[in-house]
């Protein structure tokens, strides 16, 4: 399953005061992507943010992998973590039955939000 995992900083990080654990932090997202538990990572170019592809079996593996980075052991930055699936709304243009029933379910059992 691919999940997306959103940065957002807790605490400001100095560079400078924090070199160490940003050093620790690259060498364990290198380690999680050599695992392939990392698909690929981003920075928003507005705040500098991480955008986290991940590729787990759930969004509680992916809290876990990522609980393990420095800077969220830390406290200094956190995730949004969202688990994704295929964009079935192509369904529509083949079908008049309500293409909200595709296999995308949220793990709450809850229906998926219509995408326009």
């Amino acid at each position: 399953m691919q999940i997306l995992a959103l940065e957002r900083e807790l605490k400001p990080i100095d560079s400078r005061r924090h070199a160490a654990v940003l050093r620790e932090e690259a060498a364990r997202v290198w380690a999680l992507k050599k695992e392939a538990v990392i698909r690929d990572i981003w920075f928003t170019v507005r705040g500098r943010c991480a955008v986290v592809m991940l590729e787990c079996s759930s969004e509680d593996e992916a809290r876990r992998h990522l609980a393990t980075l420095p800077l969220v052991r830390e406290g200094l930055i956190a995730f949004e973590v969202l688990a994704l699936c295929s964009y079935d709304g192509f369904e529509r243009l083949f079908t008049s039955e309500d293409s909200t029933r595709g296999a995308c379910r949220p793990e709450t059992g809850n229906p998926p939000a219509s995408t326009g």
